[in-house]
């Protein structure tokens, strides 16, 4: 694990949209994520579990949005863990933060 936001909350979850979860820059950038990085989605309210890929929302906002078929599983409302990965020799420090329920950031963990 490279980088975790956890307890994070579904703001909206649009089928009609083209897939991918949209993350508020701000949080993006406390954590290292990057545009169109493959994340991993945990829904500590229903259990589901997906990969799809990050946009970039609009900053300040604390927008968390589930797009296209990932809004079928995951719903607006749903507490949340994104967590990204990444393939190394040699072990490396994760950011992780902690938002409330505004999706604002609390304290890194």
């Amino acid at each position: 694990m490279r980088s975790k936001i956890h307890k994070a909350t579904v703001v909206q979850a649009d089928v009609n949209y083209v897939g991918s979860i949209t993350i508020d820059e701000d949080l993006m950038d406390r954590v290292g994520l990057w545009e169109r990085e493959k994340v991993l989605v945990v829904s500590n309210t229903s259990g589901a579990r997906l990969e799809t890929y990050v946009i970039p929302g609009a900053r300040g906002t604390g927008v968390i949005n589930m797009n296209g078929a990932a809004a079928h599983l995951i719903k607006a409302g749903e507490e949340i863990i994104i967590i990204a990965f990444e393939l190394t020799d040699k072990p490396i420090p994760a950011r992780q933060i902690l938002v409330d329920k505004e999706n604002r950031y609390v304290r890194d963990l």
